[in-house]
């Protein structure tokens, strides 16, 4: 009895003969087939043969896809059960922990849809225009074609204070906490005085942390006058940073104290692991994560390079359309049309630089690390473009930064709370969310102007309180995506008319008032 084998392999074959004796029957009749319908009926046997190889190939990768991911997500869901009696009684370690899965990012699964591809080839459609259009008004100014990147240029500056400064950061993070962990892990389970060896140690790396990851990026930054971009870089990094060691050491001191009271030697994680956890797209420390079989170096390519391409994306949107309408607003006189006119004329420009923004570092930076690094992990961010609710909007757009407020702040504090007061928790998660973010902004452009505070902390705890999760419906999604257009316009014009302030109207004097006051208020030259 003949073995049956891979029904692809089987369909092959029956091609193959079907193949052969329309060849016999073509020979016999001198070269030509002598019934077309038979023939017809061979082809679209062949066709089907085709259909059902390729349904066959797919179902049998989305079942593999499907048993793996089951399997993997009880295997940590039973491990987390069994060892979660005595973790309360240790320390903040709560039941619930971030499941790392092997699973693609959602964009990259809807770019194999071709309606879903036809929308981007919109939006490189629209960098086409822009470059066009650039082109065509330096060639009607000055005769010819003058592509000017000084804005760009001056943007980036200074990068060499940026390389430098990062590689401080990156060194001290990577052998301080990690040195001073390791060295209290190996005391602590034989000192006699185990608080006051927590204690000392404790206070040693905070010091160390206020003054290399605290005081001296915002050092940097105002010393050497760093632009926009260059800034924010620092800043962004020195939050990065912060979030990773606090996460390194979040779940490493808990784990020492669990093996000391099981009467066990400390686990001491490796310097490898902890490095690789510095650079792949996640802010939650583990041992192993999930690892892809290969790097596909041409999708790390096309990740850097939908990247760049964002960067002038973003940099085309704000020459055509914010620099010829906001850098002179403020030598006109003030009126409440022209500022209700300049936010709806930044409504759009400030979408398209949303949209921008989260593809370029949320999709291509990330999943080019993430490639490079096999992190198989890809949920960076969810399909927020569908929530009809604030609540899911802001769980959906940054997984990664969400997975860190939800396991480190949000549950600790309610640890702490004994579960009590969850919407003050919330509030205070949310208010840390806004500060973080307005600290990043005034850092960056260089004056402090709260707007994004405003529209996070107020406007932001009103829509996630009211706007919530019972809302359903294609209703809510509109509102949602009005109440994002409104805030980005908001900013963006906000913003711009601030940067221009700040450079018609410099302070004679520089006082505390005169330093938090927005230039933009009283600026008229």
């Amino acid at each position: 009895m003949e073995p049956t084998g891979d029904p692809a392999e089987a369909t092959i074959r029956q091609r193959k003969t079907q193949h052969s004796d329309n060849e016999d029957v073509k020979e016999h009749n001198g070269g030509v087939s002598t019934d077309p319908t038979e023939e017809w009926k061979r082809h679209m046997e062949g066709i089907k043969g085709e259909l059902l190889d390729q349904m066959n190939n797919h179902l049998r990768i989305l079942l593999d896809k499907a048993v793996n991911i089951a399997v993997e997500s009880y295997a940590q869901e039973h491990k987390t059960k069994t060892l979660g009696t005595a973790k309360r009684s240790n320390g903040p370690v709560n039941e619930k922990k971030k499941v790392f899965l092997h699973r693609a990012s959602l964009l990259d699964e809807l770019m194999e849809v071709g309606h879903f591809q036809t929308i981007y080839h919109m939006f490189i459609a629209v960098l086409c225009v822009f470059v066009i259009s650039t082109a065509a008004v330096d060639i009607i100014d000055h005769g010819s074609m003058v592509l000017d990147f000084d804005l760009l240029f001056y943007t980036f500056g200074q990068f060499g204070t940026v390389v430098w400064s990062w590689l401080f950061l990156f060194l001290y993070t990577l052998l301080v906490p990690y040195k001073v962990s390791t060295f209290w892990a190996s005391l602590y389970p034989k000192s006699k005085h185990k608080i006051l060896l927590s204690l000392c140690v404790g206070t040693f790396l905070l010091v160390c942390q206020t003054f290399a990851l605290y005081i001296f990026p915002v050092y940097v930054v105002n010393h050497y006058r760093l632009p926009p971009a260059s800034s924010s870089i620092v800043i962004l990094e020195q939050v990065r940073f912060i979030m990773k060691s606090y996460s390194f050491l979040r779940e490493t001191v808990p784990a020492v104290l669990k093996d000391e009271s099981k009467e066990k030697n400390p686990q001491i994680p490796k310097l490898s692991s902890y490095l690789y956890f510095l650079f792949c797209p996640t802010l939650i420390y583990r041992e192993n994560y999930p690892r892809t079989p290969y790097i596909r170096w041409k999708y790390v390519a096309k990740s850097f390079t939908q990247f760049l391409g964002c960067v002038f994306f973003v940099y085309f949107i704000l020459v055509t359309l914010c620099i010829p309408v906001f850098k002179n607003m403020s030598k006109e006189p003030f009126s409440k049309k022209t500022l209700v006119l300049s936010i709806f004329h930044a409504t759009l420009p400030g979408t398209f630089v949303l949209l921008i923004v989260f593809y370029a570092f949320l999709h291509c930076w990330l999943n080019a690390f993430a490639e490079m690094l096999r992190f198989a992990d890809r949920m960076f961010y969810k399909d927020w473009w569908n929530s009809t609710s604030f609540s899911n909007y802001y769980r959906t757009w940054n997984v990664v930064v969400h997975d860190w407020l939800y396991y480190y702040i949000y549950q600790d504090l309610l640890w702490l709370l004994r579960k009590r007061f969850r919407g003050g928790v919330m509030l205070g998660v949310f208010f840390m969310s806004a500060f973080v973010h307005e600290y990043i902004m005034t850092l960056s452009l260089g004056f402090f102007y709260p707007v994004m505070f405003c529209l996070f902390a107020f406007f932001g705890v009103v829509f996630h309180f009211t706007l919530n999760d019972k809302r359903t419906g294609p209703g809510w999604n509109v509102m949602i995506w009005t109440f994002l257009f409104v805030g980005q316009g908001i900013q963006l014009c906000l913003y711009c008319q601030e940067w221009y302030a700040q450079i018609h109207c410099p302070l004679t004097e520089k006082t505390f008032w005169g330093l938090i006051t927005p230039r933009s208020w009283s600026c008229r030259s």
